[in-house]
């Protein structure tokens, strides 16, 4: 197996509300490599959003360590940790956050006009099969469509890592699987360590770990001899 991407000691966060702390991660320990393809399976609150966050530089720990290719991200100051989701991660969310008065080709063009070296955008939507489509409006596409334009955006910077939160969650079936299409052959054909977070635990069939979650905790976790193709998936 490859070295690691992150490696993860004793990560904990702690949200203060009020009198009461959450307790959203208690002491995770884990590593990522190159190349995987790894599910977060869990409950909502089982610490799932928060693991990607801090791994993606949009939360910090409030306790532990976590290093990306063995540079440690838990102190890293905001400017620091701007460069780094600039340079190394592309972020897919279950809402597109498209911007509704550009077309695909200029959403993308946003990322990769202040990239160091973004493929163009036009290469981007065509790895998603949206070639044809990049003239179009976010309104004159469908949810899959749109989906796939945010994932041509967040590859476009050939980002080390893709991190996705329910990229299907707003998705029906057909168009989903479509999406997981998409980010398999991201995974495959870039070498891009891909983590997708999702409730629907037939997606685990196309991973080569899952990893449970509850409370906090990484409670089990499973590696697959062989990965289903997203075009089989069933649920």
């Amino acid at each position: 197996m490859s070295s690691p991407v992150f490696v993860a000691s004793g990560l904990r966060k702690v949200y203060h509300t009020g009198e009461v702390d959450v307790v959203a991660l208690s002491g995770v320990d884990v590593e990522f490599h190159a190349g995987e393809l790894v599910v977060l399976l869990g409950p909502s609150g089982s610490g799932k959003s928060t693991l990607l966050n801090i791994m993606g530089g949009l939360d910090v720990p409030t306790s532990g360590t976590l290093h990306y290719k063995g540079w440690p991200l838990t102190h890293a100051d905001e400017k620091t940790l701007t460069n780094f989701r600039r340079s190394c991660v592309g972020f897919v969310f279950q809402f597109y956050n498209l911007i509704p008065s550009l077309t695909a080709r200029e959403n993308v063009a946003l990322i990769t006009d202040i990239s160091r070296d973004p493929m163009k955008p036009e290469e981007a939507l065509d790895l998603v099969g949206l070639g044809p489509r990049m003239d179009h409006f976010p309104s004159q596409l469908s949810g899959g469509e749109q989906q796939r334009v945010a994932i041509a955006r967040a590859i476009a910077k050939r980002p080390e890592v893709l991190l996705c939160d329910e990229p299907t969650g707003a998705l029906d079936v057909t168009t989903g699987i479509t999406v997981l299409e998409a980010i398999e052959q991201i995974n495959r054909e870039l070498g891009t360590l891909a983590v997708i977070i999702t409730h629907n635990a037939a997606m685990a069939e196309m991973a080569d770990r899952v990893l449970h979650l509850s409370d906090g905790h990484i409670v089990k976790t499973r590696t697959n001899e062989t990965r289903m193709p997203a075009r089989n998936l069933q649920w």
